[in-house]
């Protein structure tokens, strides 16, 4: 459904109201220092909103990339203007008191593009993410203000030698605790695991989210499947300049794109990938922002029919570096797309449908085992449980690749802080057969909802990634696996059942039955639950304070504007 207004759009809708007229001399004074002429002034005006920082190497190169994106909308006849927001390090602040601000970074960013765009006046814009949360913001920010707008992914960090990534130090520190591995080995791995720019090199959060955007159609072709450090990702953002410019023409606005059928072929792709679980808690928050009714019952019902196909990490072997060698993300998209598993009559930012995008791309090459066939996949439903249960009233999310079994047993080893979980988990606390239990770290109760990977990733570096689950109201790193459950609500902090759990409790976790629930009576929970208190803990102030009092419950993407009337925004 290839879309053309009836009347030309008005492509300086905003920005005239900002620049025009004998009242606006003064903006275009203070504009004109910044390098506008005065044949700018006539122009549509396109943000980019650059994610650039040297906290992280997921960023750390999107400077140069904004360059081009401004150079494509100046060459298709805007005037663009770069501005910067902030991003987090979910890798370098894993385990300490800073990855509490993670998830919050992600409404920051959000609130920044937003007042950026809208206060500056810019028709449109480009927005360039590259690390887990200024991803699912940049989209969240786009779908709020729905204006012409495309998506750039920062791309995929390349392989460090033997084949490293980020998870293989989280795994190496376990593995030293273990014994099994050397100080001077671990040395090793932390100096040649990250070898330069570029997102986390598997399918973890970072390149999930990448290919749902792309599936969801708010990136041009292939955004999804590039080397951060390419000439495929310069033209990428060169060409996202000049299209926003087209989208302008035609008046293609994200509500366009956004609809219920784009979600669904965004989590297809997450499905197929085996994706991370964190894509559960962003589509939920992007689809609060676009008005699109979504919840977690809707992953359990594509995942009934969606296979895992990708053999990538961190449950499989490749990173995406090698997928983008065999052709990146589009041919698996039209293998779904001829199954029947996506749907192609929705708009994408290139002005064409899905389907159209897809007519011409042709098959990966024989000999290639990255993406299995339809007939042949790793998991023939969903890695991604929504499971339910006594423990989990209002749901909880699993990845499961079935590699771990599909039914867990076990008694609660409970712990009420990731640091303390690790330290068990180190100093040989935990044992075979216990399902550990992390609580009070989810979005209220941290305040954040802090990603467990320092705790996964001692798990199977000490060698009990098939002896023992894990549990929590926080969540997961994309890099996280094994038997882990995150996302737990109500969380323990409000009092659910998490809240409630003892040393030794029974925990049964069922993957084909959708369940997590512990062995305890209605009475004894009711009685635990009256005698229930929150544990006392330093008071907050700032961002931790005001975001433990807005955001909702994981199980509604954890957003900060739940029931709050935005009609007239």
């Amino acid at each position: 459904m290839s879309r053309d207004s009836a009347k030309t759009p008005d492509t300086r809708q905003h920005s005239r109201i900002v620049v025009d007229g004998l009242e606006h001399a003064p903006s275009r004074a203070m504009l004109r220092a910044v390098g506008f002429t005065d044949e700018d002034f006539g122009k549509p005006q396109v943000g980019i909103a650059s994610t650039w920082s040297m906290v992280t190497p997921c960023n750390m190169h999107i400077n140069g990339l904004a360059e081009e994106a401004g150079r494509g909308a100046d060459e298709a006849g805007a005037k663009s203007v770069i501005f910067n927001t902030i991003t987090i390090s979910d890798g370098i602040s894993m385990g300490t008191p800073g990855m509490r601000y993670s998830l919050i970074s992600r409404e920051v960013i959000a609130d920044s593009i937003e007042t950026v765009v809208a206060g500056q006046g810019f028709d449109g814009f480009v927005a360039i993410g590259g690390c887990d949360k200024n991803m699912p913001a940049c989209v969240m920010a786009m779908a709020r203000l729905d204006r012409p707008s495309i998506f750039v992914y920062g791309g995929t960090i390349q392989p460090g030698i033997k084949h490293r990534d980020i998870v293989s130090v989280f795994e190496a520190v376990g593995g030293a605790a273990a014994g099994r591995v050397s100080a001077a080995e671990l040395l090793e791995v932390e100096r040649t695991a990250i070898p330069g720019p570029g997102s986390c090199a598997g399918m973890y959060t970072a390149n999930t989210m990448a290919s749902a955007i792309e599936a969801m159609g708010l990136s041009l072709a292939n955004s999804s499947a590039q080397e951060a450090v390419s000439r495929s990702k310069i033209d990428d953002c060169r060409r996202a300049g000049a299209q926003v410019v087209e989208l302008l023409r035609r008046g293609i606005k994200p509500s366009d794109i956004l609809c219920r059928e784009a979600f669904e072929n965004a989590i297809t792709m997450v499905i197929a990938l085996g994706g991370s679980t964190n894509a559960v808690l962003h589509m939920l928050a992007i689809a609060h922002e676009a008005r699109v009714e979504l919840s977690l019952d809707d992953f359990t019902r594509l995942g009934r029919r969606v296979p895992v196909l990708s053999d990538l990490r961190p449950s499989g072997r490749y990173m995406m570096s090698e997928l983008i060698h065999i052709g990146g993300i589009r041919p698996l998209m039209k293998t779904l797309l001829d199954a029947g598993l996506l749907h192609g009559d929705v708009l994408t930012v290139s002005g064409r449908t899905m389907a159209e995008n897809l007519a011409d791309v042709r098959p990966y090459a024989d000999g290639q085992d990255i993406i299995r066939p339809l007939d042949r996949p790793i998991k023939k439903d969903s890695h991604l449980a929504i499971l339910y249960g006594n423990l989990a009233p209002e749901g909880a999310v699993a990845k499961i690749s079935g590699k771990e079994g599909l039914l867990f047993k076990g008694p609660a080893r409970v712990f009420a802080s990731e640091e303390a979980a690790l330290k068990g988990i180190l100093g040989d606390v935990v044992q075979p057969g216990d399902v550990v239990v992390i609580r009070y770290e989810g979005p209220k109760g941290g305040p954040g909802m802090r990603e467990m990977l320092s705790p996964t990733g001692a798990i199977m570096g000490k060698g009990l990634g098939d002896k023992v689950a894990l549990i929590t109201d926080g969540r997961f790193s994309g890099g996280s696996h094994g038997f882990v459950v995150g996302h737990v609500t109500p969380e323990a902090a409000v009092g659910g059942p998490i809240g409630l759990l003892e040393d030794g409790d029974m925990i049964t976790i069922d993957a084909e039955a959708m369940s997590i629930d512990v062995a305890l009576d209605e009475d004894t929970l009711a009685r635990r639950r009256s005698a229930w208190q929150p544990p006392s803990r330093a008071p907050l102030r700032g961002m931790l304070a005001k975001y433990a009092h807005l955001v909702s419950s994981a199980s509604t993407g954890a957003v900060t504007d739940l029931g709050l009337d935005r009609d007239d925004r």
